[in-house]
Order: C-alpha cells, then sequence, then structure tokens
C-alpha cells in the first residue's frame, strides 16, 4: 500500500498538473486556430496568429491566452525571480488577448496603435517564455540525475528556437508588402514553431517528457 501523500507532494503534483496545462494548451494552439478556421471558413491560412482574433476562432484565441496567463499567475518557483517571470508572462499574455493586432484591411489610426501595443506584448511574452527555458528551467541540484541533464538539452533547444523566431519575426515585418515570401505566412508558422517550443518545453518541465525515474 502506498504511504499517503504529505502537502509538500500535493504541493509538487499540483505544480507538474499545472506546467502539463500551460504545455498543451501552447502545442495546440497554432493546430486549434488553423483547423478550426478551416473547418469553419474554408481553407487558407492567416497572416499570423494573431490575425486569427478577427476570425470564427477568435474567441479560441483570446480564451487561450487567458487561461495560459490565468496558469502563469498561478505559477510559483523556487525563488523570487520564478514569480516574476510570471507575473511579466502572465500580463504580458493578457496584453496579446486584449490589445488585438493590426487588422490586415481597413486599419485606422487607433487600430495602428493598438497593434503596436499587441506586438509589444507579444514580444514581451515569447521572450520571458525563452528566460524561462535558458535561465529558470536549468537550474539543477549539485548531484542532477540523467534525465534531468537531457531536461537540460530540450530546454535550451526549445529557448534558442522561441529567440530565434522572435528574431525572424522581426526581420518578416521589414518586409516590403508584395514581397512573395509574405504569401507563404512566414508570421504564422514562426509564432506556431515559437508557442510550439513553448509547449513543448513546460510539458518536460511537467515531466511528460523524460521524467526522472
Amino acid at each position: 500500500m502506498n504511504p499517503p501523500l504529505t502537502a509538500n507532494d500535493t504541493l509538487v503534483l499540483s505544480y507538474l498538473s499545472l506546467r502539463k496545462a500551460v504545455g498543451m494548451i501552447g502545442m495546440a494552439l497554432p493546430f486549434v486556430l488553423a483547423i478550426g478556421n478551416l473547418l469553419v471558413s474554408g481553407p487558407g491560412l492567416r497572416g499570423s496568429m494573431s490575425s486569427y482574433y478577427y476570425t470564427a476562432m477568435g474567441d479560441v484565441f483570446v480564451g487561450s491566452l487567458c487561461a495560459i496567463a490565468v496558469f502563469l499567475m498561478s505559477y510559483r518557483g523556487y525563488e523570487h525571480r520564478d514569480d516574476r517571470a510570471g507575473n511579466i508572462a502572465c500580463i504580458s499574455a493578457l496584453g496579446v488577448a486584449l490589445f488585438p493586432t493590426t487588422p490586415e484591411v481597413g486599419a485606422l489610426p487607433r487600430d495602428q496603435m493598438v497593434g503596436t501595443l499587441h506586438l509589444v506584448f507579444a514580444a514581451c511574452f515569447l521572450l520571458t517564455l525563452a528566460y524561462f527555458s535558458l535561465a529558470l528551467f536549468r537550474l539543477m541540484a549539485p548531484s542532477p540525475t540523467p534525465e534531468k541533464l537531457q531536461r537540460n538539452k530540450v530546454y535550451t533547444a526549445c529557448g534558442y528556437t522561441i529567440l530565434a523566431c522572435v528574431a525572424l519575426c522581426a526581420v518578416v515585418k521589414f518586409l516590403p508588402g508584395n514581397a512573395l515570401l509574405l504569401k507563404f505566412s512566414p508570421l504564422f508558422w514562426l509564432e506556431a514553431v515559437a508557442v510550439f517550443a513553448f509547449g513543448v518545453s513546460w510539458l518536460t518541465k511537467g515531466e511528460v517528457i523524460l521524467a526522472d525515474k
């Protein structure tokens, strides 16, 4: 018969569940937006994940970000910097949800201003997630398990993937409006890869992947 769980055991299980929930939402969101809009509105990718705000999947986009924000607000790590990073990511996720990106057509000056705020919040959100992967998740005890060393490799790959995607998104923003590359929705794919990497990192932290034996 298994011994009863202590308060500390329950807390650990809650944090693992929290990380799993955040990771699953992050990994699923790009697919849910693209496939859901495909089923409802027909074929064709939007220019970015954020532009799904203006489609039938807008509520899903906003709701998913708000759910991630709530989870991040509830997240507590071992140090104060974990808490601060969680709070920054929470506020940034809410900003992305509540300040929509600039419409692809018919944008007014007010829309441009709101869209600029959206970009600032989105960049801050992704950069904070990269900080989680590269700085916080890789912290380890003096005698790490083999699985922990493997997980750190996953965190490193995910963190640098997010940073690379943010940098490439900035490059895409400077492309002329008639650039051939824009026809392939590069922003959507870069954002999708970044969010997917974020999901993988958090699922790994929740020990869905490479759990300690």
